[in-house]
């Protein structure tokens, strides 16, 4: 897990708190950041650093609860989102580099515990204040100057969770369009699943091949250097069917890009590419 950054958790916060000047947010790492690209986190804190906000990374965090609750599983879907209720609900935000896994704790959590009174109440009030990282950025506590330069061309993908559950559309591409020397094309298919869907590629993997496939083709008819996306999951998937095709596209979470984290290997590229030395 990230190490915990930024000042004590402020506990009682009231369930619609008055914007402060200085928000106290707790960061939603998730867990494919956590282990496969821990670089989003650190992006993730220092965009929101720069945006004014005060950042915890409470330590006790674990999985959203999405794989459970899409498998069936509800006895550990309950217990995994009561811990993340815990674990957020005394900040003034909390946001999460993840469209899908904010969609869980702002969609589903109340849905989960609507029958509940104490725990619904309780979802619900963490629901209201819960936020994809981009949005976040755009529509609550805009970033102003990003100070970064990327000469590069790129294309956008919307993920099924941040577009059609939270209504994430212009907010990242406003965002990239502050990068300086960055041109962003849009692909005709961008609104296209790309097949991750979590255990759907797993369970479904030829539906999940022909999916992705469409999608890298589309990718690829932009003549852009890198997809750009908001869902690590999607990036993953994208990024693995890009590699066996042998598409020299390559895929960047976002967040990075904004920060200017861009020397760091693409997902899915080992540190040094086949030739390098050890």
């Amino acid at each position: 897990m990230l190490s915990q950054t930024g000042h004590s958790v402020v506990m009682n916060a009231p369930d619609k708190p008055e914007q402060p000047s200085d928000p106290n947010v707790g960061l939603f790492v998730t867990c494919l950041v956590d282990l496969m690209r821990p670089s989003i986190g650190f992006a993730a804190v220092d965009l929101l650093e720069k945006a004014g906000c005060r950042v915890d990374v409470p330590a006790s965090q674990t999985c959203c609860g999405q794989p459970a609750y899409n498998s069936g599983d509800l006895p550990d879907t309950i217990a995994i989102a009561k811990n993340t209720i815990a674990a957020f609900e005394g900040f003034d935000y909390v946001v999460a580099p993840s469209g899908s896994c904010a969609g869980m704790l702002k969609m589903h959590y109340p849905e989960i515990f609507k029958d509940d009174p104490e725990w619904g109440a309780r979802a619900e009030a963490l629901a209201e204040k819960v936020y994809e990282l981009m949005a976040f950025l755009v529509d609550v506590v805009p970033i102003s100057d990003l100070d970064v330069e990327l000469n590069a061309s790129a294309t956008y993908h919307d993920s099924c969770a941040g577009l059609r559950e939270l209504g994430i559309k212009e907010q990242p591409r406003q965002l990239l369009g502050g990068v300086r020397g960055l041109s962003v094309t849009e692909g005709e298919e961008a609104e296209r699943c790309c097949g991750f869907g979590g255990l759907f590629c797993v369970k479904y993997s030829d539906i999940s091949t022909g999916m992705v496939d469409t999608k890298v083709d589309d990718l690829e008819k932009t003549e852009a250097d890198m997809v750009l996306g908001g869902d690590m999951g999607c990036l993953m998937n994208i990024a693995g069917r890009l590699q066996r095709r042998g598409s020299a596209i390559e895929a960047r979470h976002a967040a990075e890009v904004l920060a200017g984290m861009t020397d760091l290997p693409p997902i899915g590229e080992p540190k040094i590419k086949s030739g390098g030395e050890d």
